[in-house]
């Protein structure tokens, strides 16, 4: 099982589609990356509604330039990240333009909703902003 993360905190899952793998056919609602995907081949068809990126270890940061990329290509659906994050990362992966985190129960068991929670306000938790206050 898995949790999911936003800036509330732990929510349910509300997504209904299945996911397809990179080069599925066009009519894909929801595809799923893996960490060494090349955003400028994944095809981004109007009917996308979400793109789940796969983050193998919590050292391996590629998932962070891959959707930093598919939104600097135009993709405005949701992008979540799945896999091995941590609490510590949250502010960073909103800031590469994820909009949620999928992380295993063991993961959530460790870091509760609390430590999530304290990195939702991620846009006042970079050093420019810190600089600035």
């Amino acid at each position: 099982m898995t949790q999911l993360i936003n800036d509330t905190g732990f929510v349910t899952d509300d997504f209904p589609h299945a996911f397809c793998a990179q080069g599925a056919a066009n009519d894909c609602r929801a595809l799923d990356l893996t960490a060494d995907a090349q955003p400028e081949e994944v095809d981004l068809n109007a009917g996308l509604e979400m793109i789940r990126i796969d983050f193998p270890s919590f050292a391996d940061g590629r998932g962070f330039t891959i959707a930093r990329a598919l939104r600097l290509r135009g993709y405005t659906g949701r992008l979540r990240a799945h896999g091995h994050v941590i609490a510590d990362q949250y502010a960073m992966a909103r800031r590469a333009g994820f909009d949620e985190v999928e992380v295993t129960d063991d993961i959530a068991a460790r870091q509760p909703a609390e430590q999530w929670f304290f990195r939702a306000n991620w846009q006042d938790q970079d050093y420019q902003s810190r600089l600035r206050g």
